[in-house]
C-alpha cells in the first residue's frame, strides 16, 4: 500500500488544476516562454513575472552589429471573476550599435501592452476523471478528450510613445519621431493537458498593432514537460509576419519551483534568419500573492438525482430507501496538498 501511495502522490499533484480550474496549488507562470496560458491566476490573486536578458544582433545587409540588455515585466491580476485576468506587459531594451561609420546607443520601451484575458471554454469544468489508486499507468494514459483544449481570448492595446526608436523601425539607422499612438492587439489562446498532466501544449494566435503601419500576425507554440514537483522544461516556436518585418524564433529553457508561490527560470532563444540574426538568453522569476483568494471547489463524481414531487408521492411508504450515491469531496485532499508547501 505504501508503494501505491508514493506513486499516486505525483499524479494528484499534476492533476490538481482539474479541481481548481483557475487558481492552482503552486504558481502557474507564463515564464520563461512567450506564450500566454489560457487560465487566469484566479480571483483576487496578484502575480508578477520579471525577466532580465542579454542580446546580440548582426545584420549583414545593413552592415551593423549590436549588443545590449533588457528587462521585461508582466503584472497579472485576477479580478471580479475566476475566469478574468487583467494584464500589463512592459519591456525595456538598451543596445549599443556599431557600424563602419559610427557607434551609437538606442534605448526605450520596446513593448507596452495593457489588456484583459477571459476563459471562454474550460474542458475541465465538466470533466470527470476516475483515479485508479491501484494503477499508476492507468492514470498516465492518453485520453481522446485531452485533444479538446481550454480556450481564452485576449483583448488589449499597444501603447507607443513619442520619439520611440523601436516604433515601426525598418532601418536601424533611422530614428523615427513618432507621435503617441494606440493600436489594438487580439489573441486566441488554446491549452491542452496530456497524459497525467505533465505535458502541456499552449498555442497563441496573435493579431498585433492592428490598423497601424506595422500591423501583422503571429503565432507562438509552447510544449512544456513537468519532470517532477520542482522542475519543468519547455520548447517553443514563435513566428511573426508583417509588411515591415518577419521572423521565426526557436526557444528553450527550464523553470524551478522554490516554493508554492515563487518560481525561477532560464531560457535561450535564436532566430532563423540573418537579417538580422539574433541570439539572446535570460533569467527571471515569478512571484504570486494569493492570500485573498478563496478556493472554489468543484466536486467530481455521481450526484444525487433530484426527484419531483410526483415521484415522491408514488414512492411506497414501506419501501426501503436506497443509499444516496456518494459524491467525492476533494477539499480535504486540497488541504493536504497545500500543507506540503506551508
Amino acid at each position: 500500500m505504501l508503494k501505491i501511495k508514493n506513486l499516486l502522490a505525483p499524479v494528484l499533484f499534476f492533476i490538481s488544476q482539474l479541481f481548481f480550474a483557475q487558481h492552482t496549488d503552486v504558481i502557474n507562470s507564463n515564464r520563461p516562454g512567450e506564450t500566454m496560458s489560457a487560465f487566469s491566476v484566479g480571483k483576487s490573486v496578484i502575480q508578477a513575472e520579471v525577466g532580465f536578458y542579454g542580446i546580440t544582433e548582426k545584420h549583414d545587409a545593413q552592415n551593423y552589429e549590436a549588443s545590449g540588455f533588457g528587462t521585461d515585466f508582466t503584472a497579472r491580476w485576477g479580478l471580479f471573476d475566476e475566469k478574468l485576468e487583467f494584464i500589463a506587459d512592459i519591456q525595456y531594451q538598451n543596445e549599443k550599435f556599431t557600424t563602419p561609420a559610427t557607434t551609437f546607443r538606442k534605448s526605450n520601451l520596446r513593448q507596452t501592452v495593457f489588456g484583459a484575458k477571459y476563459l471562454i471554454y474550460d474542458p475541465f469544468k465538466t470533466y470527470n476523471k476516475d483515479i485508479n489508486i491501484y494503477s499508476y499507468n492507468a492514470n498516465k494514459k492518453f485520453r481522446w478528450s485531452q485533444l479538446i483544449p481550454a480556450v481564452s481570448i485576449f483583448a488589449g492595446a499597444n501603447f507607443v510613445f513619442k520619439d520611440n526608436p523601436y516604433a515601426y523601425n525598418t532601418n536601424i539607422l533611422n530614428y523615427y519621431s513618432n507621435e503617441f499612438n494606440i493600436s489594438p492587439k487580439l489573441m486566441l489562446i488554446t491549452q491542452n493537458h496530456f497524459g497525467d498532466g505533465r505535458w502541456v501544449l499552449v498555442t497563441n494566435i496573435i493579431a498585433d498593432y492592428i490598423a497601424s503601419d506595422n500591423s501583422g500576425f503571429g503565432y507562438v507554440i509552447t510544449l512544456t514537460r513537468g519532470f517532477n514537483s520542482k522542475w519543468s522544461g519547455f520548447l517553443e516556436n514563435q513566428g511573426y509576419k508583417s509588411d515591415l518585418y518577419s521572423d521565426a524564433i526557436v526557444r528553450g529553457g527550464a523553470a524551478y519551483l522554490l516554493s508554492r508561490n515563487v518560481q525561477v527560470d532560464a531560457s535561450i532563444s535564436k532566430n532563423l534568419k540573418n537579417s538580422p540574426s539574433l541570439l539572446y538568453g535570460g533569467i527571471g522569476f515569478s512571484i504570486r500573492y494569493d492570500d485573498k483568494h478563496q478556493d472554489k471547489l468543484v466536486n467530481y463524481g455521481k450526484k444525487k438525482k433530484v426527484k419531483s414531487s410526483k415521484d415522491k408521492k408514488k414512492k411506497d411508504k414501506n419501501a426501503v430507501e436506497e443509499p444516496e450515491e456518494e459524491t467525492i469531496d476533494y477539499q480535504e485532499k486540497e488541504r493536504e496538498r497545500k500543507a506540503k508547501y506551508e
